[in-house]
């Protein structure tokens, strides 16, 4: 039976839609979702990340097996300093907080 998941608030519309087993689904294809602060990242990331030993950087993977990156709408900025691409790395959610403070 075809499911579709509606489109997360606050980000472009879109529809997904599950196409049966012929259909997989693969890190080729991966989903971003900006946020205006820490909370939001908070919350997002509470929904979705379903498979922990795939979390790394911002990325989370569903319970689906879709991987999301959730991330702050300045991230360009956090990551201006070597420094803070370090502290990134070492990320599984990101944590602005540590990021400004690297």
């Amino acid at each position: 039976m075809p499911q579709s998941m509606p489109a997360l608030p606050h980000q472009p519309r879109s529809c997904f839609a599950y196409g049966g087993p012929a259909f997989t689904i693969s890190e080729a294809i991966s989903f971003v979702i900006t946020c205006g602060d820490q909370e939001e990242i908070d919350h997002y990331w509470s929904l979705l990340s379903h498979v922990p030993e795939s979390e790394q950087c911002g990325w989370c993977k569903d319970r689906f097996g879709v991987s999301w990156q959730i991330i702050p709408e300045n991230m360009s900025d956090l990551l201006s300093r070597p420094e803070q691409v370090q502290v990134m790395m070492g990320q599984t959610k990101i944590v602005i907080a540590e990021l400004e403070n690297a």
